[in-house]
């Protein structure tokens, strides 16, 4: 603290987490894999009301709960037909846009997903380039497996758990935070 009562307050940052999971796709039911906002070609896509990026659902509820506006489904719920197939990047773009409209600016996300496939290193860089251009923010992610167990060591789903840094930049404008 500064003794000095006309030194701006600290810049005080917050932080949100987010968790997101889907379910593979029945078999009968094929859908495109979308996964840290890119298609992967040949594999076996995730269940869900847009495009069931995990890693991308995941950055964006860091952001809002970081900001404190809210979740996913309080923004891009089941009950909102216009997000029925939405990119998970539109998503992270739009959830980028909210929290800066109610006066914060964002630091970074970081994300880390389970899953046994795909194998993400040799697309990692092009990962985070998507998701971090979406953000306007740096966006990194790692991806590991549960060497067996759970849901995700089955091959039943995926699943992401995401941390976000915002900090305050000045004053809410209410009628672009909705």
């Amino acid at each position: 603290m500064s003794n000095n009562p006309s030194a701006p307050p600290p810049v005080i940052p917050r932080t949100g987490i987010g968790i997101d999971v889907h379910a593979y796709a029945p078999e009968g039911a094929p859908q495109p894999l979308w996964l840290g906002g890119l298609f992967w070609d040949g594999e076996r896509g995730l269940s869900g009301h847009s495009d069931g990026d995990p890693v991308a659902h995941a950055a964006a509820d860091a952001l809002f709960s970081a900001a404190g506006v809210g979740d996913l489904g309080t923004h891009f719920g089941t009950d909102r037909p216009e997000y029925a197939g939405a990119s998970g990047v539109t998503l992270l773009a739009e959830a980028a846009r909210i929290v800066r409209a109610a006066g914060f600016e964002i630091g970074n996300i970081a994300v880390q997903f389970v899953a046994n496939r795909p194998k993400f290193g040799p697309r990692r860089e092009e990962s985070q380039r998507v998701l971090t251009e979406a953000a306007g923010a740096p966006v990194s992610v790692s991806a590991t497996t549960s060497d067996g167990l759970g849901f995700t060591g089955r091959g039943e789903g995926i699943s992401a758990t995401a941390t976000a840094l915002v900090y305050r930049t000045g004053s809410a404008s209410p009628e672009s935070v909705a």
